[in-house]
């Protein structure tokens, strides 16, 4: 009998020291992979920030500095004469290409956002006939490349005159918003619970005020994101102001760069400093629209 009872306990003890062991293991295994993914984040943004660091750098040297040195090495003495001369280069406007990037991209914005979401709402919310047709359609149009469309587009702009304007940025933004846009912002309606469209229905709300009121509200988050994208492509666009844009007074930053580069070819320091001019904006955006940013995405589509 005694010798029964010292092997259960025996045994007890010997399983005790398996589960602390298997324990220990899977902590370990728990940090490894926790240290691993921390080092490939690090080691991912520094590669990410390596280009925009060269950048800087060059941007504050010397022509002769900038010739003499290697990229990554940080100037001497650091200046700003080089912005200096890039904003004030009388062959290129930057204040003006300023202003017009700010058209190109606040104006197209505002019309996606809004134009956008009025589409996505009957997709999401409303039944009628023919709904879903019309959707598998809409996204149809996501499969069709923009080259394909970039001549056409060209000829339609100049039969109707808008060749060196704003209009065919600013109307086309007002007309729907895009297919992705609207794909986006229906698959974020869906996820919020149709009970508060009955709810307001019952207390008499007609369809554009439960639009206005309980759907654009929740919608925020994707609608931050949209917001975004939209205006780093549209602050970011070279090849359609390069065809629609032909007076140097409507140029915006990226034509304006790209002028730049033509009449200061040999002078990386200034080429340096006006993209950095471009880029800044940018960056101070992402940095304080980053929560809406990465909520909008992970929300997005999600029950």
């Amino acid at each position: 009998m005694e010798i029964t009872e010292k092997r259960a306990i025996d045994r007890v003890v010997e399983d005790e020291r398996h589960y602390v062991h298997h324990i220990r293991r899977a902590a370990v295994g728990s940090y490894l992979n926790k240290g691993l993914l921390f080092t490939t984040l690090v080691l991912g943004a520094v590669l990410f920030f390596i280009p925009l660091y060269i950048m800087l750098t060059i941007s504050l040297k010397t022509k002769v500095e900038a010739a003499n040195t290697t990229p990554l090495m940080w100037p001497v003495h650091p200046t700003f004469e080089n912005y200096r001369k890039v904003w004030s280069d009388p062959t290129i406007n930057f204040l003006r290409a300023s202003v017009n990037t700010l058209i190109l991209s606040v104006v197209p914005t505002i019309g996606t956002v809004l134009t956008a979401s009025l589409v996505a709402f009957p997709f999401a919310r409303l039944k009628f006939r023919g709904r879903d047709r019309l959707f598998v359609i809409l996204l149809a149009t996501m499969m069709l490349p923009g080259i394909v469309t970039l001549i056409p587009g060209y000829v339609l702009m100049a039969k109707l005159g808008w060749i060196d304007t704003f209009k065919p940025f600013i109307v086309g933004s007002f007309l729907g918003g895009g297919a992705f846009n609207i794909f986006l912002i229906r698959q974020f309606m869906l996820s919020i619970p149709r009970e508060m469209d009955e709810a307001a229905k019952i207390d008499g709300a007609t369809n554009a005020v439960i639009f206005w009121r309980i759907l654009l509200p929740n919608c925020a988050p994707v609608l931050a994101t949209i917001a975004v994208f939209t205006f780093i492509g549209g602050f970011r666009d070279f090849l359609g102001p390069l065809m629609m844009l032909n007076s140097p007074e409507m140029q915006p930053l990226e034509v304006a760069l790209k002028s730049l580069q033509g009449s200061h070819s040999t002078e990386f320091n200034l080429l340096m400093a006006g993209s950095m001019i471009t880029t800044i904006p940018l960056l101070v955006i992402f940095v304080f629209c980053q929560r809406y940013f990465m909520r909008g995405i992970t929300l997005t589509g999600g029950k």
